[in-house]
Order: C-alpha cells, then structure tokens, then sequence
C-alpha cells in the first residue's frame, strides 16, 4: 500500500467501483494529495482492472469484508455500494476504527441513519454522506443568488432531475425494492430533497406522487413532491427516469423576479469521458447553458458558478488532519442533515401508499 502517518496522508480504500466508486469517489480522492488510493474493493475482474490501469500500485480486493481485514492499514473508507449495504457496511467500519463516508442515500431508513450517528459519536469516529450536489455548480449559483435577495421573497422553488432512460441499466436497480434503496427517490430525489432543506429549512411533505412507468420497475421512477417549509416556501421537487423533454432543472419564482436554469452540472460527465478534476476547465459550464434572471421582457442571463465537487474532500481532509473527531472544524455533510431527508422520503411514502400502492 502506499502512503504512511508520518507523510500525514489519510490512507483510504474505496468499496465499490461502479459509478459511484470510478467517477465521484477515486477522482477526487486521487487528485488531492492529502489522500492515498490505497484500495479499491469490487467483485468485478473488469473493473478491478481499470482501477488498476488508472490508479497503478492501488490494491484491489473483493468486498468490503476485505477491506476491513486491512483495516490497521487504513484511516478512511468510502462506500460507494448498493443503498442496502450502507448500514451494515459503515457501522462494520466504525466499529473497526475507521472514519466513514457513506455515498446517498446515507441508509434505507432513518433509523439506520440515527442509529450510525450515535455510534460515530460513541466511538468518536468522523462519519460524512457524500452530497455531492451541494456543490453544482447551478446549485452554487442558486444559493448566491438566493443570498442577494435579488429574487425578494421567495413563494415557490421548483427542481427537477429529468432522464430518458426507459431501460434499467443495472442489474441491482433492476431488482431493488423500496427496502433495498431502489427507486428514484432514494436516487436522485435524495439530492432533491437535501438541497430544498439547505435553501429553506425544515419541511413537512404535503403531497406526494410515486408511479412506476417502465415495465420492470419494481418501485418507482416518476416522482413528484410538495414541500411546506416552516419558512413559507413551497417546494415542488420532481424525479423522472422517463421524460424525452427535460424541463428546467430549477425555477424559483419571487416577490420582485425569478430566475430559470435549464441543464445539468457539467462534472459527471467530464469524468466518464476521462477529465480529472485538476483540469483548468473541470466544472467550468458552457456559456450558453447560463439561467436567466428577472421576468418576462426583461430576462437577463446569470453565469454558472464554476462546480466544486472537491469541496468535498478538502474540507474532510481538514476535519480529519486536525484531528478527527475532536477537531472543532465541521463535516463536509453534517449527517443529521441526511437523516432529515430519509424521513420525509418515508413520509412520502406514506402518503403515496394508498393511491399508488408503492
């Protein structure tokens, strides 16, 4: 393995090297030189070898079992695995004396997520949930605007993630049930739902609409939801796996304007097609995909903030060179925060039962 305590390296494997693992975890964890990509666990033979490829001298295993059977030799794991596995996995980890990242959604129940928390908190290991789109960059720019008050007093907030994607294209999506993690809304209406909370704080779900359109979908890949924020707003937060015309990623309507952005962060795709985040241009979105600002007639385009998914990992490496979990310094992702948003996804749930027996 490479990298040592006395080079204050945080030694740190990856579990999972599906897309979680290869695009929003080795990445970034490889560009900052405070972490070693010491291993990577995955079953796969195919991806073992890439990993291998783009990461030489990294070790590859089978499983997390393995991971932490090296667990002397580690200072972090990061679990990029199915939803179901986040539990078990993240407590086996603290419990072995590791910091723990868990991807999104942190746990399949709030429960679960509680129950993670405390146990952290009792063993005094630093525990974080990979949010990475708090750091999109048409999110960035939402919160700016947001904080100039240029829109007045926000009344509604509209976000959406829309894909055409009529096939299931992995094989544990396609055999995932609500109690494993499956569905859009523990997908991309995780993402959804947590930055709504972080622009306008505490909400309850006052309608919710789960639907399964594609034939093998066993639990949902339709979702619409409506969010009563303690502080007024309302939020209608949208999830589509099958929709051939996208709508605006988001719509916030005011007082004295509003503000329509139209695209998805540009820092996915750059990493599939082999960019690093150390490139001059990683996050940098093309001009022409800038929202727009103010009402009909008088419509002016507002530039998107530069994506800043490696926030992630230099504010963790901060908290953890510090000392861990007695530095002052705070998480990138509070995991109460995650905890919030597993319990309105059960709200939610709740509410759609009955009319759409998901």
């Amino acid at each position: 393995m490479t990298g040592t305590v006395a080079e204050r390296t945080i030694r740190t494997a990856v579990v999972g090297y599906g897309l979680s693992g290869s695009v929003f975890h080795a990445p970034f964890i490889a560009a900052d030189s405070r972490y070693s990509l010491d291993v990577i666990a995955t079953s796969d033979a195919g991806r073992q070898t890439a990993a291998v490829e783009r990461y030489p001298g990294v070790e590859t295993v089978a499983d997390g079992d393995a991971v932490l059977a090296l667990a002397g030799d580690l200072d972090l794991v990061v679990l990029g695995t199915p939803p179901a596995t986040h539990y078990p996995l993240a407590k086996a980890a603290l419990e072995a004396g590791l910091d723990v990242v868990v991807d999104k959604p942190f746990a399949v129940r709030s429960a679960e997520g509680q129950e993670l928390i405390a146990l952290a908190e009792r063993l005094g290991r630093v525990l974080t949930v990979f949010q990475n789109r708090r750091w999109d960059g048409d999110f960035l720019t939402v919160r700016k605007l947001l904080a100039s008050e240029a829109l007045g007093s926000v009344t509604r907030f509209e976000s959406s993630f829309e894909r055409w994607s009529p096939d299931i294209s992995k094989a544990w999506k396609a055999q995932a049930t609500a109690a494993d993690g499956g569905g859009v809304l523990f997908d991309m209406g995780t993402h959804l739902i947590d930055q709504a909370l972080l622009l306008f704080g505490p909400a309850t779900v006052t309608h919710a609409e789960l639907q399964a359109r594609r034939p093998h979908e066993k639990v949902d890949d339709d979702v619409f939801l409506v969010l009563t924020h303690d502080s007024g707003v309302t939020s209608h937060l949208s999830m589509n796996m099958v929709c051939a015309q996208q709508g605006p990623r988001f719509r916030i309507l005011g007082s004295t304007g509003a503000f329509t952005k139209h695209g998805i962060d540009p820092q996915e795709p750059y990493i599939v097609a082999g960019g690093s985040p150390l490139d001059a241009e990683f996050g940098v979105e093309a001009p022409e995909w800038a929202g727009v600002l103010g009402r009909d007639g008088h419509l002016d385009p507002l530039p998107t903030e530069r994506g800043a998914y490696p926030e992630f990992y230099r504010l963790l490496a901060d908290k953890l060179l510090d000392g861990g979990a007695t530095s002052s310094l705070p998480v990138p992702v509070d995991p109460a925060g995650p905890v919030e948003v597993l319990k309105l996804i059960e709200k939610a749930r709740e509410l759609a039962s009955a009319q759409y027996g998901i």
